[in-house]
């Protein structure tokens, strides 16, 4: 079959049937790709979206089923950490004084630093504090020895079995070699279902 494109000028558009079998096969090549084309934007594209919509999700359904699994996989070890937590929690509660155990802890202060060989200058309640859900309750304490002895007290204020911490100390040296340690000693109370003790005591060292 030759080509001619003389054929293709004496096109005559109200006369189809009349049209040269090479001009017809061209003009139904041309009309297919147009359908196509046509066919491709209006059905297959929109078909690509909802799949490429559907691999996306299918991805995120993926990635929370996994996040779930391990969720539940783990679940058993977050259960015995919480039963730990709350049992070590327990225990730090049986550590800070009572209402009743307030008052003592001058007297505890005043052992462990007169045991130590420290001469106590002052020992006073400050102000208490509230925090979120503990109360702190300052103790400012004033003592004269040497450095030896001024270990002795702050190792054994560490193992007293009330939880008492030590804060903002300072110390200076007068004339005869001898030092004198201002600090402040703090312990604690939960505020959860405890009452504040409405007069804290005082006591001075001789």
């Amino acid at each position: 079959m030759n080509f001619d494109l003389e054929q293709f000028n004496d096109i005559d558009f109200e006369n189809i049937g009349g049209w040269p079998k090479l001009v017809k096969l061209v003009f139904a090549a041309i009309l297919s790709v147009v359908v196509l084309a046509g066919s491709y934007y209006l059905f297959i594209s929109d078909a690509i979206d909802t799949l490429s919509y559907e691999q996306n999700e299918e991805i995120k359904l993926r990635q929370d089923f996994e996040n779930k699994y391990r969720l539940a996989a783990n679940l058993k070890l977050y259960r015995e950490q919480l039963v730990v937590m709350e049992a070590q929690f327990a225990e730090l509660l049986k550590m800070l004084p009572s209402e009743n155990e307030m008052p003592g802890l001058l007297d505890d202060l005043t052992f462990v630093a007169t045991d130590a060989g420290l001469k106590i200058t002052s020992l006073d309640w400050e102000a208490e504090i509230e925090r979120d859900f503990y109360i702190e309750f300052p103790i400012k304490m004033t003592v004269n020895g040497n450095y030896h002895e001024i270990g002795d007290m702050v190792s054994a204020v560490a193992k007293l079995p009330r939880i008492v911490s030590l804060h903002d100390f300072s110390i200076v040296k007068d004339e005869s070699g001898e030092l004198s340690m201002n600090i402040l000693a703090k312990t604690y109370r939960f505020k959860e279902g405890a009452e504040l003790p409405k007069e804290l005591p005082k006591a001075k060292g001789k």
